[in-house]
Order: structure tokens, then C-alpha cells, then sequence
């Protein structure tokens, strides 16, 4: 474990936690202790944290909505740090788009975006996760994702701030230059583009990506889609064709719904998952040839 950080002691006092259970904060249910626990609920609380912990050389981790990670059991060493800062503001001058702090729920962004008949980004209101997670990560969904509809992203580094327009953040499917660890940076807010439309049209293009939604994907703890989709081709697809539907380690099982989701049954260990991972990978691979590769990131001591 690290030693106390003395300036977040100093800065946040009490509100510095030890040692954790992260299980909660996910969207899987699966995860060990932190060392040291801090949410932050401002852009300018994540700025303070995550400078201090930059100046004392204490190795952090930022968490926002839990998905699309997978924490180990041993938990992480270091600082976590829980992102709920969450202001949202719609900016009504050319271009049309909303300002939201990165703690914000892509899918609360859009759905408040929709009330107000605001479109484009239709796509995210059924994406888990944050503002921040979808910037670092390029989430998309529905022919939609953050490499469009991204205006501008204000980021904190350790030589200060700086503002990336899409272009700059190096998008691919999945990833970014911050994903890619290209860049050390971190996401305070960013500005997502929106059109003119009115509530009802948008509330039905909603309607429709959310019916698509609950058909083809499983209910319950999941990490979202595990792997990334290989040229040409689906994760999902490979893996049933392998005939690994209802595989299960322990209580994690590949979704009879969709074999890209791996459900947690209740008390999985990060452990399990890990192993059914490797197996599918292992008999996609003897079956067809092909290397999936990780959608979700592995976080914490393995």
C-alpha cells in the first residue's frame, strides 16, 4: 500500500477513504479494495485530485461508471479516484451542443438533450458509462460514436490545462491516444455537438435503438461487450459459431442472449472472468484463426 497522500489528506480530509470494496462502483458487481478511495462531485475537485496525486508521484486510477472494466481481486494499489462530477449545461448558440462535466451519464446527457428536442446523439442514450469513459474510449453505438459527435474535450495534464478537438484524439474503434496511454491527460468536461429536431422525433429514434437494445443484449451485472470486433467480422458471431453460448466459470456465464456479454450470476470472481476470457479467446482462436482482442480494460493488481 502507499503511504498516506498527504496533500489530498489535506486537501479532502475526511472524504479520503481506505481500503474500499470497488465491487460496488461496477457495473459487473466484481472487483477487490482500493487502497485509497476519493469521489470527487466538480471538474475542479477532479483537477485538485488528480494534480496532487501527479506532484506526490501517486499512481492513480479513475473510475466513472464502472462499465467496460474488469477490477481484480486484489483490488487497486494506489488512489482510485470516483468520478461524479455531473453539471450539464446546453449551450443554444452556433454550433447547437451540450457542455457536460466528465462524471456525467452519456445516456442521462442524451435523454436531458431529447426533452429539450435537441438530436445527434440519439446513439448514446442507451451507451452505459460516462462523458469521460466515452471520450477516452470513442464509446459508440447504433452507427454513432464520440469521434462524430465530439466538438471539444477540456483536459487537465500534468503541465496544465488543454482543450482537444476529435481530430487530436487520435480516434479508432474503441480507443484513443489517452486509451492508447499515447498521452497522460485526464478529462475534467467536454462539448458534444447536438441538432435541431423537437422531443417526439428524437424520443422515437431513442425508442427504436432502445427496443434493438433489450432484444439482442442480456440483462443483469455485465462488464458490457468484452471484445472488440474483428474486421469484417462480430465477436458475438465467432463466439456462438464456437458454440460457446452458456459457457460458465464459476458463476460467470457467456450470454445465451449474446456471446459478447459475460453475465455475473452473483459473487463472481474477477478470477473467473479472466479464465473464461482466455477460453474463449482459446477456442476462437483453434476454430477460426482469429485473436479477439479486449474491449474492457483490466484494472488492479492480476
Amino acid at each position: 500500500m502507499i503511504e498516506g497522500p498527504r496533500s489530498l489528506r489535506a486537501i479532502f480530509a475526511e472524504r479520503l477513504q481506505e481500503q474500499v470494496p470497488l465491487a460496488p462502483y461496477t457495473s459487473a458487481r466484481i472487483g477487490g479494495p482500493a487502497d485509497w478511495l476519493l469521489i470527487v462531485r466538480s471538474a475542479e475537485e477532479l483537477e485538485m485530485a488528480v494534480s496532487a496525486a501527479w506532484q506526490e508521484g501517486i499512481p492513480f486510477t479513475l473510475l466513472g461508471g464502472g462499465s467496460n472494466v474488469l477490477i481484480s481481486d486484489k483490488g487497486i494499489r494506489g488512489l482510485v479516484i470516483l468520478n461524479r462530477a455531473a453539471q450539464v449545461r446546453f449551450i443554444e448558440e452556433a454550433p447547437l451542443r451540450v457542455w457536460a462535466e466528465s462524471g456525467a451519464g452519456l445516456s442521462q446527457v442524451a435523454q436531458r438533450a431529447a426533452s429539450r428536442g435537441y438530436g445527434g446523439l440519439e446513439w448514446a442514450a442507451t451507451v452505459p458509462g460516462t462523458i469521460g469513459g466515452a471520450v477516452y474510449g470513442n464509446a459508440g453505438a447504433f452507427g454513432g460514436d464520440m469521434a462524430h459527435s465530439l466538438l471539444l474535450a477540456h483536459l487537465v495534464t500534468p503541465q496544465g490545462r488543454l482543450s482537444w478537438n476529435a481530430q487530436e484524439f487520435g480516434y479508432g474503434y474503441r480507443t484513443s491516444r489517452l486509451k492508447r496511454k499515447e498521452v497522460q491527460a485526464v478529462v475534467l468536461s467536454a462539448e458534444l455537438l447536438l441538432e435541431p429536431s423537437t422531443p417526439q422525433q428524437v424520443r422515437q429514434r431513442i425508442a427504436a435503438f432502445s427496443q434493438r437494445r433489450k432484444t439482442t443484449q442480456p440483462p443483469g451485472a455485465s462488464m458490457g461487450s468484452m471484445f472488440k470486433n474483428p474486421p469484417g467480422d462480430y465477436a458475438g458471431r465467432l463466439i456462438e459459431a464456437a458454440g460457446l453460448k452458456g459457457l460458465r466459470v464459476g458463476n460467470v456465464e457467456v450470454s445465451p442472449i449474446h456471446a459478447n456479454f459475460f453475465v455475473n450470476h452473483g459473487e463472481a470472481r474477477a478470477a473467473d472472468v479472466r479464465a473464461l476470457i482466455e477460453l474463449v479467446q482459446e477456442r476462437v482462436r483453434q476454430t477460426f484463426g482469429v485473436e479477439l482482442e479486449l474491449e474492457i480494460e483490466l484494472l488492479g493488481e492480476w
